[in-house]
């Protein structure tokens, strides 16, 4: 199983060491977030950064919050990002749930499942390079990844898990434990099957993580608290946040023995040491450079 980080986001300005330390270590991806009316760094613009700044992990959003976007420039802006990169991106893409991301943008927040649900056949049709419709012409560039890059849904409704029978390539499961991920996962799977689509579902499991001593602890769990404001839930969240190495093994092992592909360690603090703890914590030993 992969073990790739997700990035912090208070302090934008450390995100390229962030990214060059986890390239040359054990770490499969790098994650970051979206979101429109927070204090954290556009997503697509900071992996089209990293990508330049790596050679070898992936860069994934986790998850871009698509129905914000304009459709026909996140096609450009996804294909470009896959192109600059290598093939290294995976767009983890979901509806959002904050009101005021929806009224920013100047969305419906009760039309955002549909609104994705009319954004993926033209993403799907533009990375092909097939005319993005009437009376326009195709959006370039193409990507390198054959037909656009890796698409894994996020969400726990009936509606996100459709998505990936319909639209993806895999699931990206948030902020449950490894007993009920393992639901939702089964699910996918089942949904997989109805749409007899070939292979199987990518399998991504993200969990909340901060390494380190007690100052980097108490700013993630900060920086998590102000996030998860909105949902009156925060410190219920905090609470979950993996501490240790060995929690954070067992949670590994515990997402390995549900059938998860990878597994995202996300970041809440900014200290970048983290990388290296984390990879002794789990690689035994390995560190940067290895």
């Amino acid at each position: 199983m992969k073990i790739g980080l997700g990035l912090p986001i208070d302090d934008p300005a450390l995100l390229l060491s962030w990214a060059q330390r986890a390239d040359a270590g054990p770490f499969s991806t790098l994650g970051l977030l979206d979101r429109l009316v927070f204090d954290n760094p556009e997503p697509l613009i900071t992996l089209a950064t990293l990508a330049g700044a790596t050679s070898r992990i992936r860069l994934q959003t986790e998850v871009l919050i698509a129905p914000v976007h304009n459709t026909a420039m996140l096609a450009k802006q996804t294909a470009t990002l896959d192109r600059l990169s290598g093939g290294r991106f995976t767009l983890g893409i979901g509806v959002g749930g904050r009101e005021d991301d929806c009224l920013a943008a100047g969305i419906d927040i009760r039309r955002r499942g549909r609104r994705l649900d009319e954004q993926m056949p033209l993403l799907r049709r533009t990375w092909t390079g097939e005319p993005y419709g009437e009376g326009v012409g195709p959006i370039g560039p193409v990507p390198s990844t054959p037909g656009g890059p890796e698409v894994l849904f996020g969400g726990f409704s009936p509606a996100a898990i459709e998505r990936v029978g319909r639209f993806g390539d895999g699931f990206l499961g948030a902020a449950l434990p490894p007993q009920f991920m393992a639901d939702l996962f089964r699910s996918v799977e089942a949904v997989w099957e109805k749409y007899d689509r070939p292979g199987s579902p990518r399998l991504v499991a993200q969990v909340n993580v901060a390494l380190g001593p007690q100052g980097t602890v108490e700013q993630a769990r900060r920086t998590i608290r102000s996030y998860y404001d909105f949902t009156g839930r925060a410190d219920h969240v905090a609470s979950g946040l993996l501490t240790t190495p060995q929690e954070i093994r067992d949670a590994a092992a515990a997402f390995a023995g549900i059938g998860a592909d990878e597994v995202i360690l996300y970041c809440w603090s900014s200290d970048i040491d983290q990388v290296d703890r984390l990879a002794d914590a789990l690689f035994q030993g390995s560190r940067r450079g290895a």
